[in-house]
Order: structure tokens, then sequence, then C-alpha cells
């Protein structure tokens, strides 16, 4: 499958993010003409990167300016990889110290260091430049991370470090295109004609146009008019890809950034979560108990308090706190988000963590919160299982024993609930996992169909071929074979379709198609070659192969040989005539002389006899064998 993914452009104003997404990109990000005036980024600019048939990679570069760190959390959080700029001449900067905290915070792994502007050091003093910028990185998640030395204007370095960020991404897994569709909103906007537009980058899932959506979290229903990648239509938008979705019966103003489109109510809105904490290791001013903070979760920035249970204040520890953070708005969230907390006055980055709970509720002061709140964390038994199940999609007890660290006792006891169920010998999986895959095989099915509509269905290997890198093969036998039983789909040899199907010629060449074989029909058994009918017709050469395969298989033709085709009645009825007039067996001249045929068509009449096994040939002789 098709994996998708978003990169980011981070670090200190002015060290040449903008100028290095321009040259691997042509685009500008800076689109406003503040941006161009002040030659700073303000919002968010996004910019295809690369496409082939296997990957799709976009780039958002987030501004650099401390004015503008809520933009830059927003930009970070749908992010697959980032690519940190750092100016050869001046090293890094304090702000680039709070990017890389934040980026810490918001679970960013994988990372490349570029350093810019190089033309402008001379050459001798650059591996002493890139030591010194290396050192000031280490402990972050850039420690390790690979280097590029480029210079936007001159070209340097600029084609090595698109391939590195093309050898990075492929190391890396693709978001979950299965789950439901999630798509914070970051940027909202009216199209002349078209009415609301929305931008984000897609978190899970997928969406397909005219897909019915919900605006949350005040669970307003609207539906995917169209979807734009990077300004171009597209039919689908899946995890990892920026989207533009138009949406229907909308208007501006019943939509904001930090709103969130989904494609079901599975995700939770609330304003009291239970969090994992990290404060900021440069934390300047002490945080007391429900300290007023900004909360940056996706692309919504939130104002509430921060509730502690074990202290009353804390500071520039860097420990990990369990703690609660109560907002004044409600927000979209699940367990395992990351978020950022900023204090709103002095301005400060506070911490960050991720979210244990997103239906946090009122607990007392003590530690046996703390200790609830730690098992919660831990996750119990069913939700480690879940979360097993839903990477591998299918894993056998000691698999599960092995990655949730339960016991075989605590594993059974769960497996036996009704949301699980057991497949090909010992391997288990969740229910919501089998309605995933049936939904994903009936539309591949429907998809096969409509670019195929005279095929009998999808070859079963071909169908399992292309899913079998999201799913286990053995995962997918099952699923095939259970719709199948249930009626989902039915299945003719190794074709499968969908339970009402038929294969039919398109409706806008039936009548064509239909006149070609009365046609033939009325011609008899002395018939001109295929193709003569269907140019006769109008049949277009892209058409014709897949006529003659449907014509065959449905047996409204009987092929002669690589050109002559008889209609299937005329030659039942050739075959009965010759079956009623001649003995047990009978010769060449025979035949000629009952069906009037001359030998140019009777050779290909007789083997194709043969060749059914309705007659065997036995030297000058064919005997009737059916």
């Amino acid at each position: 499958m098709k994996r998708h993914f978003t990169i980011g452009m981070a670090g200190h104003i002015d060290h040449g993010k903008t100028s290095l997404t321009k040259v691997l990109t042509n685009v500008d990000t800076d689109r406003l003409k503040e941006e161009k005036e002040r030659q700073i980024s303000i919002e968010l600019g996004f910019a295809p990167l690369y496409e082939n048939e296997d990957m799709q990679v976009s780039v958002v570069d987030v501004p650099g300016h401390e004015r503008f760190i809520r933009q830059m959390i927003a930009g970070v959080a749908g992010i697959d990889l980032v690519v940190l700029a750092v100016a050869a001449d001046e090293g890094v900067m304090p702000q680039t110290k709070e990017h890389l905290e934040i980026l810490g915070f918001l679970g960013i792994k994988k990372g490349i260091v570029a350093i810019t502007k190089i033309d402008k050091v001379e050459e001798d003093f650059l591996s002493l430049v890139k030591g010194e910028i290396m050192l000031e990185l280490e402990g972050s998640v850039f420690e390790n991370s690979p280097v590029a030395m480029l210079d936007s204007l001159s070209g340097k370095g600029i084609e090595d470090i698109r391939q590195l960020i093309l050898d990075e991404l492929g190391t890396l897994e693709p978001r979950d295109t299965k789950g439901p569709f999630r798509l914070p909103v970051d940027q909202v906007f009216t199209v002349k004609g078209q009415g609301t537009v929305v931008r984000g980058t897609v978190y899970e899932g997928s969406v397909k146009e005219g897909e019915s959506l919900i605006i949350l979290p005040n669970h307003i229903e609207t539906k995917a008019r169209q979807l734009q990648i990077h300004h171009k239509p597209a039919m689908q938008a899946f995890a990892g890809q920026r989207a533009a979705v138009n949406l229907s019966g909308i208007a501006k103003e019943e939509i904001r950034r930090g709103d969130v489109l989904v494609s079901s109510e599975h995700f939770n809105v609330t304003k009291c979560l239970d969090v994992s904490l990290r404060s900021s290791s440069d934390l300047d001013h002490i945080v007391k108990q429900r300290t007023p903070i900004k909360c940056y979760i996706g692309t919504s920035e939130v104002m509430g308090r921060i509730v502690f249970f074990d202290r009353n204040e804390i500071g520039a520890e860097h420990e990990e706190v369990l703690c609660q953070l109560r907002l004044e708005e409600e927000i979209v969230t699940k367990r395992g988000d990351r978020f950022i907390l900023r204090r709103p006055s002095p301005q400060e980055t506070i911490g960050g963590g991720w979210v244990i709970d997103p239906m946090g509720d009122k607990y007392r002061f003590g530690t046996k919160t703390i200790e609830e709140l730690a098992k919660k964390k831990a996750g119990n038994p069913k939700e480690r299982i879940i979360s097993a199940l839903m990477e591998e999609k299918g894993l056998s007890i000691q698999d599960l024993i092995k990655r949730t660290s339960l016991n075989e006792s605590e594993v059974k006891t769960v497996l036996d609930q009704e949301e699980f169920l057991s497949y090909s010998s010992g391997y288990y999986t969740a229910q919501n996992i089998i309605e995933n895959v049936t939904e994903e095989i009936y539309d591949r099915l429907m998809e096969y169909q409509q670019a195929f509509p005279m095929r009998p269905g999808i070859n079963k290997a071909e169908a399992v071929q292309a899913m079998q890198d999201a799913f286990p093969k053995s995962l997918l036998d099952f699923v095939l074979k259970r719709g199948e039983e249930e009626g989902a789909w039915k299945r003719n040899g190794q074709f499968f379709s969908t339970a009402v199907f038929s294969p039919h010629v398109p409706a806008n060449w039936s009548k064509r198609v239909e006149g070609m074989l009365q046609a033939i029909k009325a011609e008899g058994l002395q018939v001109k070659y295929l193709d003569n009918y269907m140019e006769d017709a109008g049949i277009p050469d892209t058409l014709r192969t897949e006529l003659t395969y449907f014509f065959t298989e449905q047996r409204l033709l009987v092929p002669l040989d690589g050109q002559f085709h008889l209609s299937a009645e005329r030659f039942d009825e050739a075959v009965a005539k010759l079956k009623s007039q001649t003995a047990d067996s009978f010769e060449v001249g025979a035949a000629k002389e009952i069906l009037g045929l001359s030998r140019k068509f009777i050779i290909p009449f007789l083997e194709k006899l043969d060749s059914e096994r309705i007659t065997r040939r036995e030297g000058n002789i064919r005997v009737w064998v059916k």
C-alpha cells in the first residue's frame, strides 16, 4: 500500500527553513503579504516534496519566531520526521533549544540535522561548526541523527538531503489508515462558488469524497464534498497526508482551528484529562497547584489549570508527574495523544507529555490517586491486548504474553470476552479489526467491479497480495471465508465479488454490443473475424480484449480459433444437427455436407468439438464421446 508522510522544517527564525523548503519543493510557503514584507513565517506553510507509486511526502514549514509558537506546535504535532535547520554562521540559538524540547514532548523520534548557509562559513571551519552544533544537540531527539551540510542559495547538498529524507522515511512505519478518520483542523477558509474548506494533516484513518463526517467538539454533521491533496483533486485522503476538505452545509463561522473532523463518534470530547507530564529543563518559574496554563493538543489551544495530587508545585526537575488538566473548553483527544503546556504570563513552555485517560474524573489529593493513575498509565490487561492487536492485527497467546507483559491466565481471561475471536490455529484478533478487514475487502471488491464490470470478480490471490502488507495472510483468508459464509460476498472458483454482482457490459456500450451479437448470430456458422464485427459496431481497441474475454466466460460466443467466434446458440444447434445425422462416428466430408461448410470453417469447428471433448479424433474419423 502507498505510504504517506509529512515532514516538518523546524528551527530558529532566519535559519533557512523556508528557503530550504522552497529549493526542495519549488514552492514558496510564505504566501501572506505580511510574511513577504517582514521576511518571516507567520502561518504554517505546506508543500509537496516527493511522490512515486510507493510513497508520498509533504513538507510543513513551521514558524520559528517565539511569538508564533502556537503555529509551530500545531504544525509539528502531525508530522513523522523533523528536519532541524541550524545556520552554520549562528549555530544553536535559544529558540532552537525550545523547539527541541517541544519536539521531544511531542514524541518525535526521527530527525535530520540540516546545517544551512554553509557558504557563509570558511570551508576549513565547517567540521568545527558541525561539532559544536552536535554538541549542543546532545540529549535531544537529534543527538544521533544524520547530518546534512547545505546551502539553499548555491544548491550545495540539496540532493543529498533530499535522498537522506527519503532514506529516513523508508525506515518508518506508516500511520494507521484502517481506524476511524481524524483530521485536526489548522486552517479554515472559503472558496468562491465552493463554500467552506478546511485543511489539516490526517492523523489516522482515511476519508473518501462524499463521505459523511462529524465536526467535533460541537457534533456538527457534514459531508466531504470534495478533497484536494496539494491543490490537486483526490478521491481519498489517507493518514499522513496534508488534505483540504470542502465541507457541505457548513458556514466558515461554524468551524475553527482546533476543531477535529472525524468519521465517527469514536473519539472523546472532554475538558478533564489525566496525563503524564514532564516539565521543561529550562523552566524559569515554579508551577504551583492550579496554575493557569495553555494546553496545545493537536491543533487546539485551550486555557485551563493544572491539578496535582501528590505535590503542590513543580520546577525544572524534568521528572514524570502524574496529574490532571482541567480545561475551560472541550477538546477532542484519546489515550496516547501528545500535548504541550505553556504559561500564559510570563510566557514560557512548562512542559509536555501524553494523555493517560481523556475522560478524567475528580480525585482526592494523596498517594492512592497516584497509584490509580499509575495503573491507568500502564493500561489494564484489556487495553494492552487491544493495543498489541491493533498494531499487529493478529497474534498468538505466546506473542501476546511477550508484548503485553501479562501472564497466560490474564491473557486468556481477556481473550474469552466477546470482543475477541480465534482464527487460524491459535491466533487471535479483535472484532473491530475483523470489521475493518471486512470493510476493506468489500471496498476493494466494489472498486474492482466498477473498473472491470465484465470480469467475474477479483482473483483471490490478487486481493490477498494487495492487502498483505496491512494484514496477515491467514487473517485475510479467514475473513474472506467468513464473509462468503455470511453472504457479504460470493465466490466463483478463484474469483470473489459482492453478493449482488453479475458481470455485465457497461451501459454506454450495451446497445452496440447487443447489435453486434445479433449480427454474428444472423450469419450462422460462416462468420467474419470478430474484430471486423467490433469495428463495424464502433467498439474501440481498448475494450475489445475485455469484451472477448466476457463473451467467452459468459458463453455468449464460442471461439473456434483466435479469429472466428460463433454465436453459442448457433454452435449448439450445429452440434445437435451433426449428431442427429451421423452414427457413433463420422468423417470430415460427412460433416461438411451436413453443415454446408467449406474446409475454412469445418476444420476449426471440428477441432473445437475435440477440445471441448464432445468428439474424439481417431485417425481420419471422429467419435462422439457425449
